[in-house]
């Protein structure tokens, strides 16, 4: 008796590339928002540019491409 998880096991469960950067830049953005609240905390007020895009750019932007894989994702199967 075969059940489809099985067979997905069988053949790969990777996901897409596409989902693994989104995942992966979302993570980095998340981390990004993260320092800018600690160092805030800390009574720092003049942030690096680049801290604050990560956190303001890199976070959106995995979410997206996450999503578009996962549509992707829905429509091929």
């Amino acid at each position: 008796m075969t059940t489809s998880t099985s067979d997905e096991q069988a053949t790969g469960n990777r996901k897409p590339l596409l989902m693994r950067l989104g995942i992966g830049l979302f993570a980095i953005g998340m981390l990004a928002v993260i320092v800018v609240f600690v160092l805030f905390a800390a009574g720092m007020e003049d942030l690096p540019v680049w801290l604050s895009v990560a956190a303001g750019v890199i976070t959106p932007l995995g979410l997206g491409l996450g999503l578009i894989a996962l549509v992707r994702e829905h429509k091929g199967s």
